[in-house]
């Protein structure tokens, strides 16, 4: 539920590899956490810390950041998501405004983590 709406539970995700020296603000990611777990968010920014290039990413519906990663960890950049009956591109103007809404406005993650969290709540009770 990270990435929600825009990618969903049961959406097919193609990514493709990319270096990360090209990666804009708001591309959507594949890689790996530092406990190995596959996790796709946005790219916010690079810093650098004690000489050492790190990611800053963020899942859309997420309050805060990810932990910083390294370049290798990263492992592609987002290039379509199949929804049930079509395919929407990385690149498609409406998804380049959502991302920079979800990451200009940081409150429309709080609503959006509210909005799933009173969904799951109905669904288990």
């Amino acid at each position: 539920n990270s990435m929600f709406p825009y990618i969903q539970k049961g959406n097919l995700c193609r990514f493709v590899p990319c270096k990360p020296s090209l990666l804009k603000k708001g591309d959507v990611i594949l890689y790996y956490s530092q406990t190995g777990q596959l996790i796709a968010h946005r790219y916010v920014e690079t810093t650098t810390v004690k000489n050492q290039l790190l990611f800053l990413l963020k899942g859309d519906t997420n309050l805060g950041f990810d932990q910083p990663i390294e370049e290798h960890w990263i492992l592609g950049k987002l290039e379509t998501v199949q929804k049930k009956q079509f395919k929407i591109t990385a690149d498609h103007f409406i998804v380049r405004i959502w991302g920079k809404l979800i990451l200009s406005f940081p409150i429309l993650s709080g609503i959006l983590r509210n909005y799933l969290n009173r969904k799951l709540k109905l669904y288990f009770n």
